[in-house]
Order: C-alpha cells, then sequence, then structure tokens
C-alpha cells in the first residue's frame, strides 16, 4: 500500500526453547494499514495475535522482516506508538491524573501544558471529576477508559489495542465500543485492534484480517462496507451478518486444524 501509515513486511517470529523445538509463532506476515484507518485481527487462540501487536510496538523483534511507521523502521518501543492491553496497566500509586499525564512527564511536557493534555482526554473518555481517584477506586471499565486517555495523550500515530475489552461485562463493552469510535471521530488515529470477538472486530474495524492457526499467518483480508460514523445498529443489518458468518466459518476452521480436529459445519 503506496504510503501506509504501518507496514508490516514479511515478518517471521520464532521463539526457541531452551530444551523444546523452535516454534515458529508468526510466518512470512505481510500487511499494510492505511493513515486513520482501523484494522482488526481476529484468528484462533494461540495464533500469534499478540505476537503481532507486540513487534509493533517495539517490545518483541522479528527473527526476519522489518515494520515501518511512517516509513521509519521499528527497532524498540517508540512514543509513536501506544499500547492497550487487556489488563489495565494503570500504576497504582498515581491518580487519574497522574496516570494519563505519565508519557508527557516522561517527555519532558512542561507541568501547565501536560495538565492541560490529562485534563482534554480525560474529558474525551468521560471521567471528568475522578481526576484525584486512584485506579482501586474505579471500575473495570472507567480503569481503561483511563488505559486509553493515557495512551492518547502521548498523540501516537498509531495505536495498538490488545484485547482491550476482553474483560468487561457485555453491557461495558458495547459502551467502550462505541466509546472508541468517538473518539476516533474526533483524534482519528491508525488503530491495530486484536480480538476474539468478532462482532467487535467487524464494529470497529475499516478491514479485518483472520489469521490462521499457528504460525500465524494471514488467511483472508475482508473489507467492510459500511457506514460511519456506525452505531449498534449496524450489527443486525444483512452485510454485517454476512460478514459474520464468513468470518465466524473460518476461525472454526482455523481453531479446529489447532486442535487436530476436523471443523463441525456451522448452522
Amino acid at each position: 500500500m503506496a504510503g501506509a501509515k504501518l507496514s508490516i513486511r514479511d515478518v517471521t517470529v520464532a521463539f526457541r526453547g531452551r530444551r523444546g523445538p523452535e516454534v515458529i509463532a508468526i510466518d512470512h506476515l505481510s500487511l499494510d494499514v492505511a493513515d486513520r484507518e482501523i484494522v482488526s485481527i481476529v484468528g484462533p487462540s494461540g495464533c500469534g495475535k499478540s505476537t503481532l501487536l507486540r513487534l509493533v510496538a517495539g517490545l518483541v523483534r522479528p527473527t526476519s522482516g522489518e515494520i515501518r511507521v511512517d516509513g521509519r523502521v521499528v527497532a524498540d518501543p517508540g512514543a509513536d506508538r501506544g499500547m492497550v492491553f487487556q489488563s489495565y496497566t494503570l500504576f497504582p500509586w498515581l491518580t487519574v491524573e497522574g496516570n494519563v499525564e505519565f508519557g508527557p512527564r516522561l517527555r519532558g511536557v512542561p507541568e501547565d501544558e501536560r495538565r492541560a493534555v490529562a485534563a482534554r482526554h480525560i474529558q474525551m473518555v468521560g471521567l471528568t471529576g475522578f481526576e484525584r481517584a486512584y485506579p482501586k477506586e474505579l471500575s473495570g471499565g472507567m480503569m481503561q477508559r483511563v488505559a486509553i486517555a493515557r495512551a492518547l495523550a502521548n498523540d501516537p500515530e498509531v495505536l495498538l489495542m490488545d484485547e482491550p475489552f476482553g474483560a468487561l461485562d457485555a453491557q461495558t463493552r458495547s459502551f467502550m465500543q462505541e466509546l472508541l469510535l468517538s473518539i476516533w471521530l474526533k483524534t482519528p488515529k491508525t488503530i491495530l485492534f486484536v480480538t476474539h470477538d468478532i462482532d467487535e472486530a467487524l464494529f470497529l474495524g475499516d478491514r479485518v484480517y483472520v489469521m490462521t492457526a499457528r504460525p500465524g499467518r494471514l488467511r483472508a483480508e475482508v473489507s467492510l462496507d459500511l457506514p460511519r460514523p456506525r452505531t449498534l445498529e449496524v450489527t443486525t443489518t444483512d452485510t454485517f451478518v454476512q460478514n459474520k458468518r464468513r468470518v465466524l466459518a473460518m476461525i472454526r476452521e482455523e481453531a479446529a486444524k489447532a486442535m487436530g480436529m476436523e471443523a463441525v459445519p456451522a448452522p
């Protein structure tokens, strides 16, 4: 893709245990993500989805191949990439405000400026009034909103999200999906979003990639002709349901392969 914001080229990741054989987690995987695009990644458990995000984050180095953001090779973690994990990973000794302004503080942003940045992002995620609260005083959904605000406060070029809503109840999860899209409309970012939830992948993404069972490769790309802005009503449309059936069938087949079984046809 010409001018891609994020480019992953022929990446392979192999791990070797102390005694066991080499395990290939990701095998010659390539994909591009355009500026301000949301791309969802789905696949069976253990297929390398989270490893892929950690590669882009610079937390894992590829055995071969390369990753570029804005044409620059990714070798280490950097402020141009923000990551939100399933676990909230907040600093328990810092307040909501302290967590959100942590990145700008590390970058040497003056106090008045970073407080303004924190206030803007706390308001964006609907937590105004909770600036002085500590993580232990917040619900799971509130903590994840803090985590998103903290990632965005660094103004990253690419936002990496690894099952960020997986630990939330269904109602809170739906709210967080809609909140993420509303934030994205206000401050569009390039987002790579990993999830086990097919509905979530389709609802959020411009495109969905389905990964194979390990070693992780890209089995299919599903482009979504769903208008934006989106509301949850889109999940009942024929286009959404047809794409869901297609993606579900592929994941069932890959999961069956991983277990050495034959996939049972979907009803």
